[in-house]
């Protein structure tokens, strides 16, 4: 399965070279189990900003007669509570970090006690992450989406946020190996490495690029947007 999944994965991918996506990856894949922490925490959130809402004035005169868009501003303020609930964090520092997280999620709902049968043809990462240092990552991720929750809970058209203060309660965590299959492979002389979710198939990795293609896009971009200009200005 992951080795179809690999292959749909380099034949979805935008400008890569005509000779990677014909002959694929080759290569063998590693089962590894990756260690992780999950947070869960009940957080309380109280923020102040501005709610932006847009409105349109016309200016100039004759040929310079235009609609310019402005924005009137008003105060917005609120708390609310929010339950997260397995955040997960990756607590090795062997591979990118970014590159593994978008094989999330995980079908934790499925995870089963542990046992060493379950390791048979797997290797298990060992945790390089403190707990707390952990949850410093997970908050990042918490915080981010009450940031977004904040936007939307002050509405309008465009927001400011000025301050935004979170208490976090009834933190617990959980310690996780979560499977991988990991493979590396050669193109150009270059070294590449391409993960799979062996739970749910989810493939990402490094690639190559043809920069001749993105050259000719690039151009074709551009010729598309000036002649759309010269359309207009008839």
């Amino acid at each position: 399965v992951a080795r179809q999944q690999l292959k749909a994965w380099v034949k979805s991918l935008w400008f890569a070279p005509n000779e990677f996506v014909e002959k694929g990856v080759e290569g063998k894949f590693h089962g590894v189990y990756m260690p992780y922490f999950t947070y869960d925490s009940m957080t309380s959130t109280r923020y102040s900003g501005q709610r932006g809402e847009y409105y349109y004035v016309t200016v100039g005169t004759g040929k310079n007669r235009r609609q310019e868009r402005r924005t009137r501003w008003y105060p917005a303020s609120g708390s609310f509570q929010n339950f997260f609930d397995d955040v997960i964090i990756l607590a090795s520092h062997g591979l990118p970090r970014q590159l593994i997280r978008e094989l999330e999620p995980f079908p934790l709902h499925l995870m089963v006690p542990f046992k060493h049968a379950y390791l048979a043809g797997f290797t298990a990462r060992t945790y390089e992450i403190e707990l707390d240092d952990g949850f410093v990552l997970g908050k990042e991720r918490i915080d981010a989406a009450l940031y977004s929750e904040v936007c939307q809970r002050i509405g309008g058209d465009t927001q400011r946020v000025d301050a935004v203060e979170t208490q976090y309660d009834a933190i617990t965590y959980k310690h996780l190996l979560l499977p991988l299959w990991l493979l590396s492979y050669k193109y150009k002389d270059k070294l590449y490495q391409v993960a799979v979710n062996a739970a749910t198939g989810e493939v990402n990795g490094e690639r190559p690029y043809s920069w001749v293609k993105i050259m000719f896009a690039s151009v074709a971009a551009a010729a598309v947007a000036i002649g759309g200009t010269v359309l207009f200005n008839q």
